[in-house]
């Protein structure tokens, strides 16, 4: 039975688990963390492709029950760990520099919807980043994370850092159990494998997005404490100050990154 307290929707369409299977591709040396498997609906299928390709699945299950029952499944190349993702998720990957492949690694699960935004702000805060990401979320925040200007968002900006978004396709809500309130979709991030300088861009994501109806100028002059020297600078990188932060691209907060603000802790 689904715990509605953790957020618990279970997939019950096959096809879709085997098309998040299929988009985060397993290799031969793998390793692929599932968040939430909840009753194995992606676990065993995925276990099966790994087994055929050669690598190996680390399933982290909060709910202590479904871990138990999911170790009683699945085959001898998925290890179940018990406990919070966000704690458990970067003591796995740190854990993971030791490895032969220098600790690279995928993520993918149905996330639970009220944990979406947190999960990825842990994601973007790891120095090894993942080479992939596959995600069955919220649709409407799926779609907010591969907006583009004149659409961007914080959002947006912070994942876009550091991947390439994709919608791969909407879940109706009638494929889960029990239904939720709003329809799915799954979401592909690939590593872009470039995001330098990952404090200061952040800082600059926390300013500009600040107060999103505010012009640009008004909102990094506010962060920055010089409003003729936020000027200057815009006009110089060929940002308009009087442009609001829904119109600037990934490149453009960069730039001003780079200029503007120094190392801080990220988002």
């Amino acid at each position: 039975m689904a715990n509605k307290f953790l957020g618990q929707y279970f997939l019950r369409n096959a096809s879709i688990a085997k098309t998040i299977v299929d988009a985060i591709a397993p290799e031969r040396g793998d390793i692929i963390f599932e968040i939430g498997p909840g009753n194995g609906e992606l676990t065993i299928p995925l276990s099966e492709k790994c087994a055929e390709a050669g690598c190996r699945i680390v399933a982290i299950e909060k709910d202590v029950a479904l871990a138990d029952r999911l170790r009683q499944q699945i085959q001898k190349n998925v290890d179940v760990i018990e406990g919070d993702v966000l704690a458990a998720l970067p003591a796995q990957v740190a854990a993971l520099r030791s490895t032969s492949r220098g600790g690279k690694y995928k993520i993918v699960g149905n996330i639970p919807y009220y944990l979406t935004g947190h999960l990825l702000r842990i994601v973007s805060e790891l120095k090894n980043k993942p080479e992939r990401c596959v995600f069955m979320v919220q649709k409407e925040v799926a779609e907010r994370i591969v907006a583009q200007p004149p659409r961007m968002n914080r959002l947006a900006a912070s994942v876009q850092f550091w991947a390439n978004p994709k919608i791969i396709c909407a879940v109706p809500k009638s494929d889960f159990v029990p239904p939720p309130n709003v329809d799915s979709a799954v979401l592909l991030l690939d590593s872009t494998g470039d995001a330098s300088d990952t404090d200061r861009y952040y800082a600059a994501v926390r300013a500009i997005f600040a107060q999103p109806r505010k012009t640009l100028l008004n909102n990094v002059a506010a962060a920055s404490g010089d409003k003729e020297l936020a000027v200057r600078t815009l006009q110089k990188i060929g940002v308009d100050p009087g442009a609001r932060p829904q119109n600037l691209s990934v490149t453009k907060i960069a730039a001003i990154a780079r200029v503007l603000f120094g190392d801080n802790s990220a988002p």
